[in-house]
């Protein structure tokens, strides 16, 4: 137990942290939740009080909270090597790891590159796919193609490749240009007046096949969020874009990035998106998932194709110069390791397909009441999109602060949540059981029905 109070500990934060991604005056007006611990799907603050982790710890979170066998992983490995470089020296765990990963990757990857974050996962993937070309002997092609909404972190490269003006715009000028294609966010087309369905005739494909014709010549990569843009809302590609977004790269000679950061390791109800629609991407960044939301540890995963062209004499100067200091991180792979083996022993993804069907219905349903527009569903994950106007589709205005309200509201009941604007994420740790996704779903729709009445 803590020696610090409550207050003391409030008190310290409100002082000395600055929170990613928060407007700091309002976070110091108001008195915050402070944890101390985790018990499965569930969050315990200071003063004992529970909240079911609703995000799951800012989608990292797969097995629960302090699951002991890979506490336990991380303890031996602790007594046994807290750290050693992977420049100039192979380390055990980092070896087994890529091992396990490339057994259970789409059919094709075969080579792991570590670092620490998602972000650094796909500042490599960019300088990756961006150096192979020069070693092709192809310099020219040297620009990306994303997505608008897409999300990619928040080092220099991967803002370059995202599409969220909110998160970006302000950092414009650092920035090298790409070319983005349109979001495939049926409930708000940026391409039809009317909102698309699943009959709908995909113009967002087509104006992507457009764009490579044009680029083609030039682009380096496609880089996309496979089945669903996170941060963009929780927007839900339609089934098939993804496939299509491969053929039309294969067609056109271009490489393709998947950005699995957020849904692979099951979250999708396959191990790795991709999966699903029997996709293989030329380069793959994973992290969040990757040690069960334990600690930073990520992988970008590639071809021997890609991996060969960095292959040469030591005078050619083909290595790849790129490298963090906790790179391959030995107790970080452990808990991965771990937390692999756990995936095995609890049969996770078999027993996932239940828990989707039932998470599927009850967003679902959401759409009865007066203020949910749209709801997206992906395996373990769900965007509820609030609007002010059914019919019209008119959102909520940015300083009303509804999603942020809702998810307030939902602590009385019990939860932690983290809105996107007026999208509520739903986004349970895996392992979640079905009274907890219950407890979680009831929770949401009262308080939805308490701000938005």
């Amino acid at each position: 137990m803590s020696d610090f109070t409550t207050e003391i500990l409030r008190d310290y934060d409100r002082r000395f942290v600055w929170h990613p991604f928060t407007q700091m005056r309002d976070w110091e007006a108001e008195e915050q939740i402070v944890i101390t611990r985790g018990e499965g799907a569930w969050l315990i603050d200071s003063d004992g009080k529970r909240y079911l982790d609703g995000v799951a710890a800012i989608w990292t979170n797969v097995h629960g909270h302090c699951r002991r066998e890979i506490n336990d992983a991380i303890k031996v490995q602790v007594d046994r090597l807290e750290h050693s470089t992977l420049l100039g020296l192979a380390s055990e765990q980092p070896a087994i790891l890529a091992k396990r990963l490339i057994d259970i990757a789409p059919e094709g990857l075969s080579r792991v590159f570590y670092s620490d974050n998602g972000s650094t996962a796909m500042e490599i993937a960019i300088k990756m796919a961006f150096q192979y070309w020069i070693h092709k002997g192809k310099p020219e092609k040297n620009r990306f193609i994303s997505f608008r909404n897409a999300y990619h972190g928040d080092t220099i490269g991967a803002v370059s490749v995202g599409g969220i003006d909110l998160f970006h715009e302000v950092f414009r000028p650092l920035l090298f240009p790409t070319i983005q294609a349109p979001s495939p966010y049926c409930y708000r087309c940026e391409l039809s007046t009317e909102r698309c369905s699943d009959r709908c005739d995909r113009q967002c494909l087509a104006k992507l096949e457009e764009i490579l014709q044009l680029h083609a010549h030039e682009a380096a990569a496609v880089v996309i969020e496979p089945l669903l843009q996170g941060a963009g809302g929780m927007i839900v590609q339609p089934q098939g874009f993804l496939r299509r977004v491969r053929e039309l790269c294969d067609q056109h000679g271009v490489l393709l990035i998947a950005d699995e950061v957020a849904v692979g390791f099951g979250r999708t109800g396959t191990m790795f998106a991709s999966q699903q629609e029997g996709v293989t991407p030329d380069i793959m960044a994973l992290s969040k998932g990757i040690t069960a939301g334990y600690l930073p540890l990520a992988a970008t995963v590639t071809t021997e194709e890609v991996y060969a062209a960095f292959l040469g004499e030591y005078r050619e100067l083909k290595t790849f110069f790129h490298g963090h200091t906790f790179t391959g991180n030995p107790i970080a792979c452990a808990a991965a390791i771990a937390s692999l083996d756990l995936f095995d022993s609890d049969s996770l993804l078999e027993s996932l397909a239940l828990k989707i069907e039932y998470l599927r219905e009850r967003a679902q349903a959401m759409l009865q009441l007066p203020h949910v527009g749209d709801v997206r569903h992906c395996g373990m994950v769900a965007g509820i999109e609030l609007v002010r106007d059914k019919d019209s589709r008119e959102p909520y205005h940015w300083e009303e602060r509804v999603g942020v309200n809702v998810c307030m509201e939902a602590r009385k009941h019990g939860l932690f949540l983290r809105p996107l604007g007026n999208v509520i994420v739903v986004f349970p740790p895996l392992a979640s059981s079905l009274d907890e996704l219950r407890f979680l779903m009831d929770g949401i729709e009262k308080s939805i029905v308490a701000v938005t009445a």
